[in-house]
């Protein structure tokens, strides 16, 4: 096999076990809800995610694997090396927080390292200054926006239903809280598999296979497999602290906190910006334990979630970056 191509070969595995690692890294963020509430069994609410993970691949277009593709690092400096690294620097990077249940961002694991790579190569001008700003605003805006529409949907519903037994409300929201899991995992899917359809679309681009940007439909389905059958295998360790450390939820709180996140994940995959669907979900989660009583969620849980957030970028760039010293022998 010409070696062009079993390098182009490699960089595609890699990208979509990444894809997987992502999907079981993250999958936390579509079913700890729906499990923490019992609505759904650990196993029927996986299948369920990892389903609408894939299904996301016919609706939503690839707005945000363009600018994840070629809108955050210059494509001229872009070798095969810079984006293996790049890959083993978010793989590492997820590993590391799954091991210690954190939920950070695969999203922003991911740009930190192709990132870190590609200033190891071209040093900081290989950077497109205008492709992260929206990256870098969303890091703050994303669990603010979550936490605003969690808790004014939580206060809403309170609100309305306040004449109704709360048996009642538990057996309505049951229900509802299965089509807010979809709505979810259905925007889940759509925003964050685009991000390895970036890195594939962009490493054929660099090959020479494409001509242009252009995202193949080959890719778009082969990223939404891998997220939905990292999805279906499920990381517990993340879904325990989501789940139960942030705060205690009811069905009618799960489904307050997955509208909230997926109408904010939508918003931002319409505009092309790549969002940690992490970061929304769980600013959803302690907006709707809030409603009850500040003290309803665990600040400390919360605090060491954040740290994580912030270093997430700045970790897997360093990683990404000595990985792609030890691998600056492939071209």
């Amino acid at each position: 096999m010409d070696t062009a191509l079993a390098t182009i070969i490699l960089v595609v595995v890699v990208a979509l076990v990444f894809d997987y690692i992502n999907g079981f890294h993250d999958a936390a963020n579509s079913i700890a809800t729906v499990v923490s509430t019992r609505v759904l069994s650990p196993g029927h609410a996986v299948m369920w995610a990892a389903f609408f993970n894939f299904v996301a691949a016919f609706f939503f277009g690839t707005a945000v694997a363009k600018t994840v593709g070629s809108g955050m690092v210059d494509l001229n400096i872009v070798t095969y090396a810079v984006i293996l690294a790049g890959l083993a620097g978010a793989i590492i990077w997820n590993l590391i927080t799954w091991y210690f249940g954190l939920p950070t961002s695969s999203s922003h694991a991911l740009f930190g390292g192709y990132a870190g790579a590609a200033v190891a190569k071209g040093g900081f001008g290989a950077i497109i200054a205008s492709g992260w700003t929206k990256t870098l605003i969303f890091i703050v805006v994303a669990p603010m926006v979550g936490l605003i529409v969690g808790l004014t949907l939580m206060s809403s519903i309170f609100w309305m239903f306040r004449r109704t037994t709360p048996m009642r409300v538990d057996r309505w929201f049951r229900r509802l809280q299965l089509t807010s899991a979809a709505a979810f995992s259905l925007m889940h899917g759509a925003n964050d598999a685009q991000k390895t359809m970036g890195i594939i679309t962009g490493a054929l681009v660099a090959g020479g296979y494409l001509a242009t940007f252009e995202v193949p439909f080959w890719v778009v389905l082969a990223a939404h497999a891998a997220i939905g059958l990292g999805t279906l295998s499920g990381g517990w360790r993340i879904i325990k602290t989501m789940g139960t450390k942030i705060t205690k939820l009811q069905p009618v709180g799960g489904f307050a906190a997955e509208t909230g996140a997926a109408v904010s994940i939508y918003i931002a995959t319409a505009l092309g910006v790549g969002i940690s669907t992490t970061h929304t979900i769980t600013g959803a989660i302690v907006g709707v334990g809030a409603t009850r009583r500040l003290s309803a969620v665990r600040w400390g849980v919360a605090r060491q979630i954040v740290w994580a957030w912030v270093l997430t970028i700045p970790a897997s760039a360093t990683i990404g970056a000595i990985s792609y010293y030890v691998m600056s022998f492939i071209r």
